[in-house]
């Protein structure tokens, strides 16, 4: 049993162990090979694996235009880390009191006194503290007064590039599913509720279930075939997304859209996770209901083959 904190008072026992810092967004195969490093030295050493991350990101706590931006919701994220051998997860809540925090006060008096970090693990690029005055370099140069050895696993590389949540990011902004989800080495997903909308997929002939992306980041808004999963109901239904701004409707606030295949039922206020298979075309405005009709029933087609 995985145990959460929401800051660094952990129990003795947690004490004393290895620590992986980061945000950990996307949970991708760079950071999957940050986990399973950690895991050989939990073997080798006889220690328990925290991780701490941190809610907001702190690149959206300091730039507030930059709504979406997440690969994952922070359950979402959890849920992830989870499975890769860890044993206690930190989650500070990442607030202007915090971000003023001198570097090597984070060292002292979090890494050494409140965590006791044996093993600390980050990636190169890794900075912290107030204006993010401290570097990986910083935290080698403490490593003998604080006892602690600082692990700065090379980068992940696929085609030569180095696996990133930037990178992921941009695949899904210009439209790269399939890039994309080989680096997640999953399905990219977004979780939302299904909320009341003005009905107009009803309309259609093709009702809809329209969620709030959120802050979670803006792919290449179009059509995509999809797979959704009901929160406490293990099948995966198949079904068609438009994510975009629909266009034909004139409408400003973006907007996930999700028919299903054979399924009737109500879902609204349901959580549904909805995985992102392929993608079809991009968003565009049509001229009348009959033309958008017709060119939903050929992604149908599509999205049903996939």
């Amino acid at each position: 049993m995985v145990k959460l904190y929401k800051n660094f008072d952990i129990k003795k026992n947690h004490k004393g162990s290895i620590i992986l810092i980061g945000n950990f967004d996307g949970v991708h195969l760079g950071h999957q090979k940050l986990f399973k490093l950690a895991q050989s030295y939990k073997k080798k050493y006889n220690l328990k694996i925290g991780v701490i991350n941190f809610d907001p990101m702190p690149k959206m706590f300091f730039n507030k235009t930059l709504k979406n931006f997440r690969l994952s919701s922070i359950n979402q994220k959890l849920s992830l880390i989870k499975n890769f051998g860890v044993d206690f997860i930190i989650t500070k809540k990442f607030d202007k009191i915090f971000s003023r925090t001198k570097s090597i006060n984070f060292i002292k008096n979090i890494l050494s006194q409140k965590l006791e970090a044996k093993f600390i693990f980050v990636s190169s690029n890794f900075r912290f503290g107030n204006k993010r005055e401290g570097d990986v370099k910083f935290l080698i140069q403490n490593e003998k007064k604080y006892d602690y050895k600082v692990i700065q696993p090379k980068p992940f590389l696929i085609d030569r590039k180095i696996v990133s949540s930037s990178l992921i990011r941009n695949c899904l902004e210009k439209g790269y599913l399939d890039y994309a989800n080989k680096i997640l080495s999953r399905k990219w997903s977004i979780i939302g509720i299904v909320q009341k909308g003005r009905q107009i997929g009803k309309k259609i002939g093709f009702p809809t279930c329209n969620i709030d992306i959120k802050d979670y980041v803006l792919a290449k808004p179009g059509v995509y075939a999809v797979k959704v999963l009901r929160k406490k109901n293990p099948e995966f239904i198949k079904g068609i997304a438009n994510l975009g701004y629909r266009p034909t409707f004139n409408q400003k606030k973006i907007l996930l859209e999700v028919h299903l295949f054979n399924f009737s039922g109500n879902l609204y206020n349901k959580y549904l996770t909805v995985e992102f298979l392929k993608f079809i075309r991009k968003e565009k405005k049509f001229k009348n209901i009959n033309e958008l009709r017709s060119q939903i029933k050929k992604d149908l087609s599509i999205a049903k083959k996939v």
